[in-house]
């Protein structure tokens, strides 16, 4: 038995929340570009706590899938489901392995540890591209830059293995439990979650892009559970309201979260990671929910839709153009003060690669493999 293929378009769209993953994405952006003058020292880095970007993702990943599915799995089936996510997920994850093969080899920097990018040989690079594109992590034995990322031509495709670990999690078996038991997951999860972040030797919750390192793969599957649990849950039991200007009070709100400076210093390690656990748990779900509440018009439709078109493509293409800035600065000893107008520039040329890739390929390679493989959804 078949169903129209537009059952799946009937809801309507969240654009707050699309506009405000927008936001996020360039404060990762720019979280990534001021990394280098840190020193590694995450006291010093400025737009301190940008990684937790990752962490909102997450839950609007949660809040986004419920909302689009929970009620349809009467007329879609598992093939169906999973023919979407990749639709909407692998274009732009092979463009991004690709792009980052093409610019390994200029982003040399014996200060950052990868001067063995010169003597990488091309076979491995293009080996490590097609492992990209079909988002299949690689160990240390192919660690070609130093970092030991899972993928190491374009790193934060990491986000995207546990994005396609919580997908398979919701369909084989989360839309299928209770609001209890869900709730039951959740508190679990947010346990997890408050305990290694007030007692991890780091003091905040940064990593999860290794494979084989155990210890960054807990810190992986901790940063994935609660967010996306705590998003599912959102979406199946608190009800919207209408709110006003929603989306400048949560983008000022999620810039804000995003940018406090760290907490506690290296004295006191737990503060940061109480801060950490404040936004993870109490303002994330708010900022999710006062987006889901408001309406945007006019200019600012426009914005929060354009934010919202290119924040998986800059996600997923600015981290090679990056990789070149910080040997760059870290090849000269350039502070700051010194390169400022580059790091501009990189924010600019991430966001234009990421417009053009959106334009010119993905949404034509979306539109072609759903007319090609989503015309009808079987039962």
């Amino acid at each position: 038995m078949t169903e129209s293929n537009s059952l799946l378009k009937s809801k309507p769209h969240y654009k707050i929340l699309d506009g405000l993953r927008g936001v996020a994405a360039l404060v990762v952006v720019l979280f990534h570009v001021l990394e280098i003058y840190s020193g590694g020292d995450h006291t010093k880095q400025l737009i301190n706590h940008g990684y937790l970007a990752v962490d909102f993702f997450f839950i609007l990943s949660g809040y986004v899938i419920s909302y689009a599915y929970d009620d349809r799995w009467n007329i879609m089936s598992l093939g169906h489901f999973f023919k979407r996510r990749i639709i909407r997920l692998q274009p732009m994850l092979i463009f991004g392995s690709i792009f980052g093969a093409v610019l390994f080899y200029f982003q040399y920097s014996e200060i950052l540890g990868w001067s063995r990018i010169a003597e990488t040989p091309v076979w491995k690079v293009v080996f490590l591209m097609i492992m990209g594109c079909f988002l299949i992590p690689v160990g240390k034995g192919l660690d070609i830059r130093g970092w030991n990322e899972m993928f190491p031509l374009n790193g934060p495709a990491w986000t995207l293995f546990f994005e396609e670990i919580a997908n398979i999690s919701y369909a084989l078996i989360l839309r299928r439990l209770s609001n209890k038991m869900m709730s039951i997951l959740v508190l679990i999860a947010m346990g997890i979650t408050v305990q290694y972040a007030l007692t991890n030797p780091h003091g905040d919750i940064i990593g999860g892009w290794a494979i084989d390192d155990p210890a960054q793969l807990k810190i992986g599957f901790t940063r994935l559970a609660f967010p996306f649990l705590a998003g599912i849950l959102l979406a199946r039991t608190v009800k919207v309201s209408k709110l006003k200007n929603s989306f400048l009070y949560t983008s000022i709100l999620l810039i804000t979260c995003l940018s406090v400076p760290r907490i506690g210093g290296h004295e006191n390690f737990w503060q940061n990671g109480l801060y950490e656990c404040f936004c993870l748990i109490v303002v994330f779900p708010f900022i999710v929910w006062m987006g889901a509440s408001g309406e945007v018009t006019g200019k600012i439709a426009k914005l929060s839709k354009f934010l919202g078109d290119i924040s998986y493509p800059i996600y997923i293409t600015h981290f090679p153009i990056v990789y070149i800035y910080m040997a760059w600065v870290s090849n000269n000893n350039y502070t700051l003060e010194e390169s400022w107008p580059f790091a501009i520039l990189t924010m600019i040329i991430s966001i234009i690669v990421a417009f053009v890739a959106m334009k010119l390929y993905d949404m034509p390679i979306r539109s072609w493999l759903k007319s090609k493989f989503l015309t009808k959804i079987k039962r």
